[in-house]
């Protein structure tokens, strides 16, 4: 079989073992879902409109809604590379059960990013509906907000991986956390990137989920620019290098 048919496995795998926990697997979509409920909408009554790319105005929801698409594709990326990952290798030794048969450490690797953005895909694509319904697409370049979703779940995929190789406990996911939580929070999500001090607007233009929300929301209006693309390649690489490492980190520490 090859190696693509084999990674295939993990993600079957992974499948029906999530068929009792179903609950757990909605709660990343909920949350995105309930920010766009209370923040976009509910404080977006008391704010103006905002620049958008491109020089539109946007109303509040409209400018936060693809900046929590793109949240979307993070977390239920994350989930599944990092905790949920930890867990599989730690505890269960599922791994090594896996690796007894026909299953390579690429394989494995590459099966678990593959889940980790089903994942995130699933959520985004679910998010964009909800958009839809709220009348917050107005651009045909919106088809591609899903496509964007997956490098974006590519990217925290791989790099979520191969961080999680080097936790000893999970003490050691607070720095996950600690990395997460801020991104989410200050990636021009639910404030412009240029009411920031310009010290903080450089740090905050490098991080990979503001390169996800300055694709989704530039294709949401349709303001298209060739500066897009290198947006895509950061994550696309971003997630490459990630999982790279995580193909090595896994061998040493699986088959030593």
């Amino acid at each position: 079989m090859t190696a693509t048919l084999l990674a295939r496995r993990v993600v079957e795998r992974n499948a029906m073992a999530y068929r009792r926990m179903w609950l757990s697997f909605t709660s990343a979509f909920v949350e995105p879902i309930l920010y766009l409920l209370s923040v976009g909408i509910g404080v977006g009554a008391l704010v103006g409109k905002l620049p958008g790319p491109g020089g539109h105005l946007l109303t509040y929801r409209e400018f936060v809604a693809p900046g929590l698409l793109a949240s979307s594709a993070m977390l239920g990326s994350v989930f599944d590379t990092t905790i949920a990952f930890f867990v599989k290798y730690k505890y269960l030794k599922t791994y090594d059960a896996m690796l007894a048969t026909p299953i390579s450490i690429a394989d494995l690797s590459i099966g678990e990013v593959l889940w980790g953005l089903l994942r995130g895909v699933i959520y985004a694509a679910g998010f964009l509906v909800v958009m839809l319904a709220f009348g917050m697409l107005h651009s045909w370049w919106s088809l591609l907000c899903v496509p964007v979703a997956l490098l974006v779940g590519y990217a925290f995929a791989g790099v979520g991986l191969a961080a999680t190789t080097f936790m000893r406990s999970w003490t050691d996911f607070d720095y996950i956390n600690g990395a997460i939580f801020p991104m989410f929070l200050f990636s021009a999500t639910f404030f412009p990137l240029s009411r920031y001090p310009h010290g903080v607007q450089a740090i905050v233009s490098w991080t990979p989920l503001y390169q996800g929300v300055a694709l989704e929301r530039a294709l949401v209006v349709g303001a298209v620019s060739a500066g897009l693309v290198v947006r895509a390649v950061y994550l696309a690489v971003m997630g490459t290098l990630g999982l790279r490492v995580a193909i090595k980190r896994l061998g040493n520490l699986l088959q030593p």
